[in-house]
């Protein structure tokens, strides 16, 4: 009797600061939102994530599943939009593949110029197919015998050589995990090439919400030239075989004992897949990462002390905090198969219609207090399964594994250095110059 009476009070106590913190939330919102109006800067302001965070703290609060008839999501065929943002709510949307799809079938089909990649599929035979047989050439024991071994190597000579002032998107964050593409995946191409496709053609298929015309004409050729390149690179690898424990042979190596999915077709897709989804994520994500310990001098100093004394895992541990709090990806998209409800038998019970375009907020869910600890502390012994960083359920990245390894792998020479800073001025920001992406962020530290 006694606890049950207990756990009534927390409820009731833990609802007031919830409500308590969205109230503030939405003061400073409104107050830093008409300086940014008065400043001309709104589109800046909201695309702060603090200012997303304060966002969602309001919904979670007060409207915490939203439906509207208004199309938000214009390049792919939708019927309105839906926000859902406790946690609970959008693991529940990730997990429930039968009634919400997604969607990236369609422009993945133009990418390869027929056919899917797994990303995009539904469960069934395709995706089990492609996924298993990617699996066996891609695997996971290569990540810490091959891939970070040879990512750490070069991610510490780039710092040593760097002579105290660098710019770290295109000579570290893009340099490594093209390097990983190159050696490990065996299809690196001509590095700024490969860098430009990739980032492009990610930005087209995931992050094109206005479905740009210039985008998708530029898009189109990129994807034209890298079909290009993987068949040529498909035939010379079989023409002059090698012995490297690279993506490319072990996949030729599948096809000589005739899996399912491993043509030459069904390697170049997947291989095209792939690449989009390396380079530039773990350059973005190592950048964002870095710019939040930046911003937090007392997180950053842990953050060296933890580098400097090869405590890999605490080190990790921060990476990982810092992008809770300045994310990749604030949502992930699904879309409706049926009518359906999300949060059934709740006060926030919210009906969802066939077609509808469901934006899952992984940035709310990992500051939910229902279910997060302490969630606006900065803290680096959480479990790993309070960050939801690279998607969830049976779509999270492919390649999350190999995330997690190599974006530590990259920072940590950089962490190591004394008084590791911003360049002055807006060189020591993050320029993302047209694209959605990093392109320069130059730091110094002392030598």
């Amino acid at each position: 009797m006694l606890s049950a009476v207990t756990n009534i009070f927390v409820a009731i106590f833990q609802r007031l600061v919830i409500w308590g913190e969205s109230l503030w939330a939405l003061v400073l919102l409104i107050g830093l939102g008409l300086k940014a109006l008065f400043e001309g800067k709104v589109a800046a302001f909201f695309l702060q994530p603090l200012t997303q965070r304060r966002v969602f703290a309001v919904l979670r609060a007060f409207v915490p599943n939203i439906s509207l008839k208004r199309q938000v999501m214009k390049a792919y065929e939708n019927t309105g939009t839906a926000v859902v943002t406790r946690r609970s709510d959008v693991l529940d949307v990730l997990n429930r593949n039968a009634d919400f799809e997604v969607v990236y079938g369609p422009r993945m089909r133009k990418l390869t110029a027929g056919e899917n990649f797994f990303l995009g599929m539904q469960p069934g035979w395709d995706y089990t197919r492609d996924t298993s047989a990617m699996r066996l050439a891609a695997r996971m024991t290569d990540v810490a015998e091959i891939v970070q071994p040879r990512a750490a190597e070069l991610a510490q000579t780039i710092v040593e050589n760097s002579g105290g002032k660098i710019d770290i998107v295109p000579t570290l964050t893009l340099e490594v995990p093209w390097d990983m593409t190159a050696t490990y995946f065996g299809v690196g191409g001509e590095r700024r090439q490969m860098q430009e496709w990739t980032t492009n053609l990610f930005w087209y298929l995931f992050q094109d919400l206005g479905a740009d015309p210039q985008l998708d004409a530029i898009a189109m050729g990129q994807a034209s030239q890298l079909r290009d390149y993987l068949d040529g690179a498909i035939a010379e690898r079989k023409a002059n075989p090698t012995t490297t424990p690279d993506i490319l042979n072990r996949c030729l190596e599948l096809q000589s004992a005739d899996t399912p999915g491993m043509s030459d077709l069904g390697i170049r897709n997947n291989l095209l897949g792939l690449l989009i989804g390396a380079i530039p994520t773990i350059s973005k994500a190592s950048c964002l990462a870095l710019d939040e310990l930046l911003n937090r001098p007392d997180a950053l100093a842990s953050a060296q002390q933890a580098a400097r004394a090869d405590k890999d895992d605490l080190f990790a541990q921060h990476v990982w905090e810092a992008l809770r709090f300045n994310p990749f990806n604030p949502v992930i998209y699904r879309r409706a198969t049926r009518d359906t409800t999300v949060a059934p038998s709740t006060f926030r019970g919210m009906k969802v219609r066939k077609g509808q375009i469901v934006f899952a907020a992984n940035f709310s869910a990992c500051f939910d207090r229902l279910d997060i600890k302490s969630p606006n502390s900065f803290k680096t012994d959480r479990p790993w399964e309070d960050y939801i960083i690279w998607g969830y359920g049976m779509h999270e990245c492919f390649g999350a594994t190999i995330n997690k390894a190599v974006i530590p792998t990259i920072l940590k020479p950089l962490l190591k250095q004394k008084n590791l800073r911003r360049a002055p001025g807006t060189e020591g920001q993050i320029d993302t110059g047209t694209s959605n992406f990093p392109q320069h962020f130059h730091l110094e530290f002392d030598v």
